[in-house]
């Protein structure tokens, strides 16, 4: 592996710091989309079809348009016809970056899913507009819905089955393999249900828009809403200072931004447009459900000879969304034989989008219960069997990891949770204090691909000793504004509440969407090189001003820390404030600017294969006489290169635990056969983990740097933490129970027979 020794300890990197954001998140400063008011601002509430596929026969829009402070009524009759439009299609190619839908909204007559929407209704207030989009009437040619769960759907040329990983003859090896597992596992739909719903403020003005949003990326919700609206780039801003949570629901604009744009554009007024809870199952994306089989096989000594993952997804009919399930299975574990093949099947069902952990999470769900059930088959310790198939290499690529301590996760989750005291005997284990509880003890492997996108940042060092650091990427509830912070401390010694961070704004330098565990990786390299650019700016500032007694020094004699420019061999402590010497030179700021690449523009690291790791340990407790099952007790063990914050980063873990307590017993949309709607499309029927279901959580970071990621050799951890809770719980629930729960959520209809 990499050299590390590169990477010194800092008093501010890897420290527990408090969000600098905090104190305007709970004093309620901090404004949210759905907070801005504008003078003359109006309302607009979508009209939803209660149809899943047809056609519009007729929309009657007469009586709403004569209601008290109705001032609009936009359908795809007429949204051509004034201002409002027309919308148009993305570009293929993804230049102008990615959108949610590829059918713009109210473009035709189409339904393809419940609650698509065909009308949009503006009134003065938002009752006003409620009201008028209850009394719109329309009229439907219905066509034939399709919401089965079994995703058998045979392959087509349209849809047909994708080889994503081939190596060795993974079927001529199973087939003569000693001990084996095929299984099919299921994971359901699933609705991100963040506290903070999705919506829109538009502003049109002088022929250019200003967007309040809820995106996690404010730069491609730009060009993708410029597109969209048909006006230049640098005609539209998007603006998202705070947001309530998105875990993958708000990285992509959905139609109700193009659809508030529009009426500002036609009213010349300010718009705002709120989704509401039931409008989050249906209009905003949902993770899809997976049907994976997984055919694995090994030696009688523990060795995995073969693996073959095969999975299908549902999408849309209108677009082509697939649920990378198979990513990290040829990475994780040694074997000569390997196949990873997938396809998807259409449904009625809206657009399915990123989810926390998209992909790989459902993936490693079907991957790590068929581990557990092959190692139970070789009657062999779960946490042994997963020791005995690491490797250093990934055998996909064939290229050694940057960095990788998967083995030092399950050894020290192990320590941690006791691991050594599991009785594996079904139903052995019992409560301390309470012997009517089972407890059952289980394990799971956990990756997440490391990525590195394209940045640039802006740093000031301002003449009254304070610095401001910009970039248009943005702060979802993960602690970037901190983050941003610690980096210019860091590196010039100013006081991390003495930094402006300003995000949020597509009109800033480019930044990267906050997605897949990108955005710290992506713009640590960018804010490090922006500052010092900044240094070298107050540096040559400080040998060039008149008073300065710096004046006429070498540059290079010189050296900023602890916010001062001092002489390299000399302590800090006998150095000029910087901002004394940009007054001397009577300039206000030393300004830098710092770009970073994407991670494969780096050549060094072409050569590496670059992942996170971990490894979760899961305690239920079972109570078979008053059929209760709880997840108690976790361990998390992450292997996520360098902490820069460890309260941020164990605040993400901590999320990601909880969130997988809700994958793995409770959390699934149902969507009614007859209809197409979400059944269960609320907060009362939509069951999601609250503090009661929140089990002790212990958290540990290995905490080594990946010298390839970039100067700070930090990788993503928003995914990582969820990734190998679910097996984890149900390998659990085995142990307590004997029951083997192979469709997610675990479900107390399935225990019964325990």
């Amino acid at each position: 592996m990499p050299d590390t020794s590169t990477f010194t300890p800092s008093a501010v990197i890897g420290a527990a710091l408090p969000r600098i954001d905090g104190p305007l998140k709970t004093t309620g400063f901090a404004q949210y989309a759905a907070d801005y008011h504008f003078p003359r601002m109006v309302h607009a509430v979508p009209v939803t079809s209660t149809i899943a596929s047809g056609t519009i026969r007729s929309i009657d829009t007469a009586k709403a348009e004569k209601m008290p402070g109705v001032i609009l009524v936009l359908h795809h009759n007429n949204i051509n016809d004034g201002k409002a439009g027309p919308l148009f299609r993305m570009a293929p190619g993804g230049h102008g970056g990615r959108t949610s839908e590829a059918r713009p909204p109210l473009i035709d007559d189409k339904i393809s899913y419940w609650g698509q929407y065909v009308a949009l209704v503006v009134a003065e207030t938002y009752e006003q507009a409620l009201a008028g989009a209850d009394a719109i009437k329309v009229a439907y040619v219905p066509d034939a819905i399709n919401v089965s769960t079994k995703l058998d759907d045979p392959q087509t040329d349209a849809l047909p089955l994708h080889t994503e990983s081939k190596r060795g003859d993974v079927e001529g090896a199973f087939t003569t393999a000693p001990v084996k597992v095929d299984e099919t596992y299921v994971t359901p739909a699933e609705t991100h249900n963040p506290m903070e719903m999705h919506a829109t403020v538009a502003v049109w003005e002088d022929g250019k828009f200003t967007l309040y949003e809820t995106s996690q990326g404010v730069v491609n919700h730009q060009h993708v809403m410029a597109e969209t609206l048909g006006v230049p780039r640098e005609n539209l801003q998007v603006i998202t200072r705070f947001l309530g949570s998105g875990f993958g629901g708000k990285l992509f604009p959905w139609p109700h931004s193009a659809l508030c744009a529009a009426a500002a554009r036609e009213l010349k007024r300010p718009v705002k447009v709120s989704v509401d809870r039931g409008m989050m199952f249906t209009n905003v994306g949902h993770r899809p459900r997976t049907q994976q089989r997984m055919k694995l096989a090994a030696t009688p000594d523990g060795k995995l000879v073969s693996l073959h993952h095969d999975y299908r997804n549902h999408t849309s009919l209108g677009d082509d969304i697939k649920e990378n399930c198979g990513e990290a299975t040829p990475v994780l574990y040694s074997t000569p034989n390997l196949l990873v093949t997938s396809a998807l099947v259409r449904r009625t069902i809206g657009t399915p989008t990123p989810m926390r952990g998209p992909g790989a999470v459902p993936g490693l769900f079907a991957l790590e219960s068929a581990v557990d059930e092959l190692a139970l088959k070789l009657k062999m310790d779960p946490v042994e069997f997963r020791i005995k198939n690491d490797t250093t290499t990934d055998e996909s690529s064939g290229k050694p990891f940057s960095s990788r301590h998967y083995k030092e996760c399950l050894q020290t989750g192990a320590e941690k949770f006791g691991w050594a005291k599991r009785d594996p005997k079904i139903g052995s284990m019992r409560k301390p204090g309470d012997p009517d509880v089972i407890l059952g003890w289980g394990v799971a492997g956990a990756s997440w691909g490391a990525f590195r996108g394209a940045c640039q940042v802006s740093v000031s060092l301002l003449n009254d000793g304070t610095a401001r650091v910009s970039c248009g990427t943005q702060d979802i509830g993960t602690g970037s504004y901190t983050v941003f912070a610690q980096i210019v401390s860091d590196r010039t010694g100013i006081a991390v509440d003495r930094v402006r961070v300003v995000l949020g704004d597509s009109s800033l330098t480019p930044g990267p969407t906050s997605g897949g565990s990108t955005a710290t990786a992506t713009v640590l390299p960018a804010i490090a090189d922006a500052t010092d650019a900044a240094i070298k700016t107050a540096i040559a500032t400080a040998t060039t001003a008149p008073d300065s007694p710096f004046h006429g020094k070498p540059a290079d004699s010189l050296d900023f820390s602890e916010g001062k420019v001092h002489i390299k061999t000399q302590p800090a402590a006998s150095g000029v404030p910087y901002e004394k010497l940009l007054k001397m030179a009577r300039i206000q700021a030393a300004n830098g600017e710092g770009n970073s690449g994407p991670i494969g523009s780096d050549p060094k690291a072409k050569n590496f294969s670059t992942h996170s790791f971990g490894a979760q340990f899961v305690e239920v407790e079972w109570d078979p006489g008053i059929v209760r099952l709880r997840v108690s007790r976790v361990v998390s063990v992450i292997d996520g290169g360098r902490i820069i914050n460890k309260k941020t980063a164990e605040n993400q873990i901590l999320g990601a635990v909880v969130m997988g307590v809700g994958m793995g017993l409770l959390e699934q949309t149902i969507y009614s056969p007859k209809t197409g709607q979400p059944i269960n499309g609320n907060f009362a029927d939509y069951l999601v983990p609250t503090h009661a279901d929140s089990p002790k959580i212990d958290v540990t970071f290995l905490d080594h740097p990946d010298p390839v990621m970039g100067q700070y050799g930090a990788r993503g951890i928003g995914e990582i933490g969820l990734a190998g809770i679910a097996p984890a719980i149900t390998a659990a629930v085995y142990h307590a129970t004997g029951i083997r729960i192979r469709k997610l959520p675990v479900q107390i209809e399935d225990l019964l027979t325990a």
